[in-house]
Order: structure tokens, then C-alpha cells, then sequence
């Protein structure tokens, strides 16, 4: 197999002035409004990320409104603020002990649903060339994945970890859709494991400088286990075309705009950020994308997407 032509490629045309302008109007909407706007706000930045992303020239988009995000900020408030009041009534009450216990167990629990109900309503909300994503995942099955890794890891005192995060992935990734398409991934605990242990020690005896490289390990590994699989059998399998060098680079220059910028030059830094990583993913194989077909039910429930913003609960793609 050969890499396609450049033309099959993905591609982020974002400009860092023009990012600039939705960052700070957002910014400030939010300020003035004490927090009411940050639903619009998130709205509007992932539709500008999504319309300047582009695979084959033609940019994604985001179907999300300010309004569907502002019903589920609302629920996922309601929750937070439903835990922490039982926390303060066992604490109140003489049962630190218990509230502890409801506190930890609460946003433990959370954490699966968070990562289901984001992932049902971003890919949802996502289209390329008018046809929507999806997500199939079971969330029986995802607690079933999810306490089973905690409990391991800590029985393991974290080395299970790189078994769990994989795991997770495997399965989340596993269930994406594009239409009538589907992705694949394939990721193994042992490898991420070893890459992860000599990634740290290396960083740790360079005083960090090949922490540079040990990223470039794991963008590799997360972008390399990944592949896009079509009807009929054709394949697409994604491949990583970064350096240490180039990273090293990025992110010294980026450190230096941050700091000399007091911090404004950020959304110059994540423009440049999202060039690399979009012009750091290669395709290998081909497939008809215009036998793809809508498959894939609408989701508008943007709760659990919110919750996981209000406790930094990022999701992975």
C-alpha cells in the first residue's frame, strides 16, 4: 500500500486573528453574562473548529446549538450541585466518613456516563459532506470496562493503567460510525505500557528534553492503531508522519509566544497546534466515500457533554 495523494488529507485552514475574534468575544460574553453565555460560546468555538477542518477539501461541521448545550449545562449543574449538597448534609449531620464516600462514589460513577453521552451527542452533532456521525457504545458495558480498570489499577497501584486506557479506547473508538462506515481501533495495554515506561525514564534522565519524542510516541501510537472500514471490505488505515524534532520545535515556540504574548498569542498557538496534528496524519489504503450513506440516528441531549466540561472531564477522539 501507498500514502494517497495530498489531496486526501485532512487539513485545518484556521487562522489565528480570526480565532482570536470568537475567543475573546466569547470571553467576554461570558464575563458579562456571569457564566450564562459559556453554552453559546462553546457552540461557537467548536463550529469554527470543525468548519476549518477540512478531509479532501470539503470542512466538517458542528449541528450543536447554543440553546441544546444550555439545557444540558443546566442538568449537569443540577447534578453537581445534587452531590455536593448530600456531601455538606453528611458533613453537617456528623457523617464525614459517609459523605466522603457519596462525594467520590458520585463523580466516580459519572465519570462512564460523561464519556457515553458525550461521545452519543458530539458524534451526533458532527457531519462531513452531509452525512452524520455516531456512536453504538452500551453503557452497561462501559461501567462494566470502567470499574473493572479502577479496581485493577489501584490493585496495581496504577499499573494496569495503560491496560485500562486502552481498553476504553478500544471499545469507545470501536463503536464511532461515519454513516454506514465505521472506525477500528486497536490499541494494547503491554506495548502502550513499555512505550509510557521508557518514554518517562528517557524524559527524566534528559532532564526532559525527550519529552519531545515520548510525545511523538504516543501521537504515533494513538494515530497508527486507528483505521477507518468501509462496506464491501475496503480500508482506511491511519498513519502518523511526525518527529520528535518538529514537536520539540512546536512546543518551544509556543512556550516562548505564551510567555513574551502574557498569554494572548493562545489562539495563534492552537491554530499552529492543529496545523501540525492535521498535517501529521497520512491515510493509507483508499475507499469509495461517496458509497457511504446516513445510517445514524439524531441525539440533541448535550447533558453529559456538559457535565464532563464542568468537572474537566475531556473526551478523547
Amino acid at each position: 500500500m501507498t500514502l494517497n495523494s495530498p489531496l486526501k488529507r485532512l487539513t485545518f485552514t484556521g487562522k489565528g486573528g480570526d480565532l482570536f475574534s470568537v475567543l475573546i468575544v466569547n470571553w467576554l460574553l461570558t464575563l458579562i453574562t456571569l457564566g450564562l453565555y459559556y453554552p453559546w460560546a462553546k457552540a461557537r468555538r467548536l463550529q469554527y473548529y470543525y468548519e476549518h477542518t477540512e478531509l479532501d477539501r470539503h470542512p466538517f461541521h458542528f449541528h450543536g446549538t447554543g440553546q441544546e448545550m444550555f439545557k444540558g449545562f443546566i442538568k449537569a449543574l443540577g447534578i453537581i450541585l445534587g452531590v455536593y449538597g448530600l456531601f455538606f448534609a453528611a458533613m453537617h449531620f456528623g457523617y464525614p466518613v459517609i459523605g466522603l464516600l457519596v462525594f467520590v462514589g458520585a463523580f466516580a460513577g459519572l465519570v462512564p456516563l460523561i464519556i457515553h453521552g458525550s461521545y452519543r451527542y458530539r458524534m451526533s452533532r458532527s457531519s462531513w459532506r452531509g452525512i452524520h456521525f455516531g456512536y453504538r457504545g452500551d453503557l452497561k458495558e462501559l461501567y462494566r470496562i470502567c470499574v473493572k480498570g479502577v479496581l485493577l489499577t489501584m490493585v496495581t497501584f496504577g499499573i494496569y493503567g495503560s491496560w485500562f486506557q486502552m481498553n476504553l479506547r478500544n471499545y469507545v473508538l470501536c463503536h464511532v460510525r461515519y454513516g454506514s462506515s465505521r472506525f477500528q481501533y486497536k490499541g494494547e495495554g503491554g506495548q502502550y505500557f513499555v512505550m509510557n515506561l521508557v518514554g518517562y525514564l528517557l524524559t527524566v534522565i534528559t532532564l526532559g528534553i525527550y519529552g519531545a519524542w515520548w510525545m511523538r510516541d504516543r501521537f504515533a501510537y494513538y494515530v497508527d492503531n486507528l483505521s477507518w472500514e468501509f462496506e464491501g471490505g475496503s480500508r482506511i488505515q491511519f498513519r502518523s508522519t511526525a518527529n520528535g524534532g518538529d514537536i520539540f520545535l512546536l512546543a518551544l515556540t509556543n512556550i516562548l509566544l505564551l510567555v513574551f504574548t502574557l498569554g494572548l498569542a493562545y489562539a495563534w498557538v492552537e491554530v499552529r497546534v492543529l496545523n501540525f496534528v492535521m498535517a501529521n496524519i497520512a491515510f493509507v489504503g483508499d475507499a469509495d466515500l461517496d458509497k457511504v450513506v446516513q445510517t445514524e440516528s439524531e441525539n440533541k441531549n448535550a447533558m453529559a457533554d456538559d457535565l464532563g466540561d464542568l468537572l474537566d472531564i475531556g473526551i478523547f477522539i
